[in-house]
């Protein structure tokens, strides 16, 4: 090894140690275990897929958990096809009603969110869900179909080790407050801007 490609090693050790370092000491300052409380929002796609990434790391460990979807149902996704399917560990509740642009029924969507909100309740008062997926929640609350004060006193009061994800655009700042961690997903393009249909097994 050259001097100069000795001095570079030594410098990016150096680096490197100094990182390691950080990041040992960040994880040792994490001390306190309970559940998270994450907020996946954004104008970005990817809210949806990064919350089921966290329903598989949680099969992963044979972990029990319960997914509500409040916008999505006229159309089958492969996530619902997959999990109802293969994953009985998960307990999987959607409104059923689509997208709440197309029904333009404001007193059937807010009946159709009260009934999966109710199945979602009984999943933030069940200790035995390790994790639950409120996909699309946002919207509930920026629509007001759903009760914020009591959606927030669901979600400040579920079991101490208990996961929850929220996702969806808007919602408010009282889920921004609620959360320990907030993703702001930010769209740089969008396939579909361009004419390209949605993908099967990508998009939906």
């Amino acid at each position: 090894m050259s001097d100069k490609q000795d001095k570079k090693q030594q410098s990016h050790q150096k680096k490197m140690e100094k990182l390691k370092e950080n990041i040992d000491a960040s994880i040792a300052a994490a001390s306190t275990e309970r559940g998270v409380s994450i907020l996946l929002t954004g104008n970005g796609k990817g809210k949806s897929s990064s919350a089921f990434g966290m329903v598989m790391r949680a099969l992963g460990y044979g972990y029990k958990v319960g997914v509500v979807q409040f916008i999505k149902g006229e159309q089958l996704s492969g996530e619902e096809l997959y999990v109802r399917d293969q994953c009985p560990q998960v307990t999987f509740q959607q409104m059923g009603t689509g997208f709440t642009w197309d029904t333009q029924d404001r007193s059937g969507d807010i009946a159709a969110a009260e009934t999966s909100w109710a199945v979602a309740t009984e999943m933030l008062a069940d200790e035995s869900y390790h994790l639950v997926v409120l996909d699309e929640l946002t919207y509930m609350l920026s629509f007001k179909y759903l009760d914020e004060e009591k959606v927030m006193t669901a979600l400040k009061n579920r079991p101490h080790n208990q996961s929850v994800v929220v996702t969806g655009r808007g919602g408010g700042n009282g889920l921004v407050e609620w959360a320990d961690t907030v993703s702001e997903i930010k769209e740089i393009k969008h396939a579909y801007n361009e004419g390209i249909m949605a993908r099967k097994g990508v998009d939906f």
